[in-house]
């Protein structure tokens, strides 16, 4: 089978077949360079929704990722950013393989292509111009042949008239001669024409063109062998990603098989816990008996009778309020936070503590690898000289291990508080350290007096005796000085919605569901002012009751 036999006339249609399996050819190719330019939108698209759900750094998104939930999405967009990179591997390799490759081919073909087709040409006009010389020669023949017959005839018309001179019969005669060896003549040259144009048209047919006409066959069928290959590699550069994508997907899977509902609820009770107890049962409120106090007017702890917990609702007078409010309210005020997060509920508290403590180890170790490395610095130094001065580390040496000993002492000072709340949890409450401002002020007992702490039979905990009569000596200095001291006026209502037992100085005890007057709402410290009457009005948590403020309250309003 051979197109050089099989189409020996089909040239014109041969040259058309060929022009359409180089455009063929090229159409392979814009097809997988669009297709390598969806890859790349797509993995770009992939890339760009991965990062869109990132969490920001520092944010409080970064937070939330200490669920299993949270941590297997953030996984699976990590996956997918690899499966996006499988895709930019997909165009890469099918550009560099395939289109690149194929389009420098084409080149070649459409220059093997106008090669083999010029020979053609050539051939082809070689065998139009042998032929055209054959029809020469032989009308040629035939006109000689022709002129001969007249010339012959011419003679022996001239030969039979009696009336012709033997002169004019004999130029007749030479005339005819002439006319006859013109015509051998020409006869001889057409009969050399022709088994010239015969010889080379039996080469044009039978050599010429199906030597050409293979070199086409050839050329095509690599053509045709090469898509082939193109379209295999195509399938390949697939097929070479599928194991990365199954393991991407694989981590997906794996992400979500590692999600753990337990854990993230116990996440949720260590973010959220306060530490503090239910409130018990409400006891009965006989309107028919005066109303007995609960708590003395000197008194800042719970009566120690049957063991049983007593709610107290403040008994403090005004001139035993105001010795707090004065001194440690304003203590709070100088920084939106307490440096011992004392407006934190216990549980809370205990977690920022720890963080804390972690934050200064850490800042400790970066210390100590610094002065480490100085010191590492300062030996080389004194072994070579000529490479610095050691003299000229001591002050930084020096300085570093001023930060480290501020940075432990720092340590020990947030380690302490940190042992005090561990050490109260779970059952210690909402007591804080708001007394602390006021010991240190008038060279009391410091702020970490957990080891005088004592355990009171209704399971919380309440100060010694001792504190309590210093504490209460230091409200009486006070008297005096705040006895004439108007009340401040009310600026709204608020509904408690817990119970809370006011145990230390400052404080007012309330049961849910109860409704008290705001004197001085949150400044940022954690706590509200409120009253109940005349004589009672002290601090509260601020989580613990729900706000009602009179914007239009100018002036103080009657007492419940």
């Amino acid at each position: 089978m051979s197109w050089g036999t099989e189409l020996w006339d089909q040239f014109d249609n041969l040259e058309k077949h060929t022009q359409w399996g180089i455009d063929i050819l090229e159409k392979y190719i814009k097809f997988v360079k669009e297709r390598t330019e969806i890859e790349l939108s797509y993995a770009k698209q992939l890339r760009n929704l991965s990062k869109k759900y990132q969490p920001k750094k520092n944010s409080k998104e970064e937070e939330e990722y200490k669920y299993t939930s949270c941590r297997a999405f953030l996984s699976t967009l990590n996956e997918m950013n690899d499966y996006a990179g499988q895709h930019e591997v997909i165009s890469e390799n099918m550009t560099a393989q395939i289109t690149v490759d194929l389009a420098r081919y084409v080149q070649e073909l459409k220059q093997e292509r106008k090669s083999n087709f010029h020979d053609g040409r050539k051939a082809q006009q070689h065998i139009e111009t042998c032929w055209k010389q054959l029809e020469s020669s032989k009308r040629r023949f035939e006109r000689d042949c022709k002129e001969a017959d007249r010339a012959q005839q011419y003679f022996e018309k001239m030969d039979a008239d009696i009336n012709v001179t033997k002169a004019d019969v004999e130029k007749a005669r030479q005339q005819a001669q002439i006319r006859h060896q013109m015509a051998e003549d020409s006869k001889a040259d057409y009969s050399s024409i022709l088994q010239k144009f015969n010889q080379e048209q039996h080469e044009y047919y039978h050599t010429h063109i199906p030597s050409i006409f293979q070199k086409i066959q050839e050329m095509e069928e690599r053509r045709i062998v090469r898509i082939g290959e193109s379209m295999k590699t195509y399938a390949e550069v697939d097929r070479q990603v599928i194991p990365i994508i199954g393991k991407c997907l694989d981590g997906i899977v794996k992400a979500a098989e590692a999600i753990d509902q337990k854990n993230d609820s116990q996440l949720v009770i260590e973010a959220y816990k306060s530490g503090f107890e239910p409130p018990g049962d409400i006891e009965f409120e006989d309107y028919t008996q005066p109303m007995k106090r609960t708590v003395s007017d000197n008194s800042l702890s719970n009566s120690r009778g049957d063991g049983k917990p007593e709610l107290k609702f403040g008994g403090k007078s005004k001139g035993k309020l105001w010795p707090f409010i004065k001194k440690n309210k304003l203590s709070l005020k100088l920084g939106a936070t307490p440096e011992d997060f004392s407006n934190l509920p216990p549980e809370q508290r205990r977690k920022k503590l720890q963080q804390k403590v972690d934050e200064l180890n850490k800042e400790m170790q970066k210390e100590a690898d610094q002065r480490d490395a100085i010191t590492k610095m300062k030996d080389v130094y004194l072994k070579n000289p000529q490479m610095g001065d050691p003299a000229s580390l001591d002050h930084k040496l020096t300085e570093v291990s001023q930060n480290i000993d501020k940075l432990r002492l720092e340590a020990q000072k947030f380690e302490a508080w940190l042992a005090e709340v561990e050490g109260r949890l779970p059952v210690r409450g909402e007591q804080t350290r708001r007394q602390s401002g006021m010991y240190d002020g008038q060279g009391g007992p410091t702020g970490n007096s957990c080891a005088q702490d004592r355990e009171s039979p209704d399971g919380s905990y309440t100060e010694e005796r001792s504190q309590e009569n210093e504490v209460k000596v230091l409200a009486a200095d006070f008297d005096d000085e705040f006895d004439d001291e108007e009340p401040l006026p009310a600026i709204g209502t608020c509904k408690a919605l817990y119970t809370f037992e006011g145990q230390n100085e400052g404080t007012i005890s309330v049961l849910e569901g109860e409704i008290l007057y705001v004197i001085e709402e949150d400044k940022g410290d954690g706590w509200t002012r409120i009253r109940r009457n005349e004589d009672e009005e002290g601090y509260v948590p601020t989580s613990y009751v729900e706000v009602y403020l009179d914007k239009n309250a100018k002036g103080a309003k009657t007492y419940i």
